[in-house]
């Protein structure tokens, strides 16, 4: 048994789906249905006896308390956060919430469940924690790629909120001596993404005649991560990860933003073509966001060499899956659009260039 935390968000619940496509281990998924976290993409699961959902937040200290108890997991997966930079700086206090205070009362409630365990039971017990790339702040277009030894550097509210969770993870590691382990991945991207980031918002506003809003210039550079690989990874640091160590997980596709929304116009000029024209006729460019990072870049070499992890899909593979999933669901599109989404869409991108 497993207790997955935030596992009804975008990459949570991927995992999830995935881990009961590839094993029988049963799961808890606690997730706070937030704005992102939707239970239709776990609708499959209905009547799986082996996943069990429970409406409820990492803070809860009676809630997570009870469930560890209940349940005695063998690990805890973190992936419970706020997530999007844009929305953080709008609003910040909801990350400092989720991320820093949500995390260390996580944290608090699992090292009280470890600390009465068996002596067997806690050497095979395991927190892995979920963050992200951005902990590290922005690259020169000619820098090395971030390594786990690359210091912290974050430059949002977001990325600051996922660095001071990762440092209480650290802390309690080395102070406590819970088992923990930390992902750092770079931007994933697939089935399942909530349509405020920029592929999924690429494909649906193109798909609806909208404008497709590129901040700046458009050459700010993200390395690309396909959701099911970052899966496969997270499986594979569960398994045989060394305790209290990070490993960055990437995809090894750096592309500037401006070439991953042609992509997506040129996929959707084959598989679902206008009468007249690109979709690429349909990019605008807009005012860049605050702090916008210019590049992240993840060398993901250290993850490959202890524990033989690569990533199966090439960008090519993995983006021409995507768009065909969203052609393909366009009524999980419709509903995830709420009244409250398309007023965050407004307010993000009213300021056209």
């Amino acid at each position: 048994m497993v207790v997955v935390t935030g596992g009804a968000g975008f990459i949570g619940a991927n995992f999830v789906l995935d881990w009961l496509a590839v094993c029988d281990e049963p799961l808890i998924n606690l997730d706070k249905l937030t704005y992102a976290g939707n239970l239709q993409t776990l609708h499959s699961l209905q009547g799986d006896a082996r996943h069990t959902f429970v409406h409820g937040d990492i803070g809860d200290r009676a809630l997570v308390d009870r469930l560890l108890a209940e349940h005695q997991p063998r690990a805890v997966i973190n992936f419970a956060a706020e997530s999007h930079v844009d929305r953080s700086i709008h609003g910040p206090e909801d990350f400092i919430q989720t991320n820093v205070v949500g995390t260390f009362h996580l944290l608090e409630s699992v090292r009280a469940y470890f600390a009465g365990l068996s002596a067997q039971a806690k050497a095979g017990f395991r927190f892995l924690h979920v963050s992200t790339d951005e902990v590290y702040g922005s690259l020169s277009k000619d820098a090395p790629a971030f390594t786990e030894a690359h210091p912290y550097a974050p430059n949002s509210p977001y990325s600051a909120s996922k660095a001071a969770s990762d440092h209480l993870v650290r802390a309690y590691h080395h102070t406590y001596g819970l088992p923990v382990l930390t992902t750092n991945c770079s931007n994933n991207y697939g089935p399942f993404h909530f349509p405020e980031k920029l592929i999924p918002l690429m494909i649906v506003n193109a798909l609806a005649g909208k404008p497709l809003p590129v901040y700046g210039d458009g050459m700010q550079i993200r390395d690309w991560l396909y959701v099911k690989d970052h899966c496969s990874a997270i499986r594979r640091v569960l398994e045989d990860g060394r305790l209290g160590e990070t490993y960055n997980v990437g995809g090894w596709n750096e592309k500037p933003n401006i070439e991953i929304v042609n992509t997506v116009c040129a996929l959707l000029d084959e598989l679902r073509p206008k009468a007249h024209g690109s979709y690429a006729q349909q990019i605008t460019y807009v005012t860049d966001r605050p702090g916008h990072d210019r590049r992240y870049a993840i060398d993901a070499r250290k993850l490959e060499r202890e524990l033989g992890w690569k990533p199966a899909e090439t960008f090519e593979t993995g983006i021409r899956k995507t768009v065909q999933w969203y052609l393909d669901n366009p009524e999980w599109v419709a509903d995830v659009q709420s009244g409250a989404y398309r007023d965050w869409v407004a307010k993000q991108y009213a300021s056209e260039g």
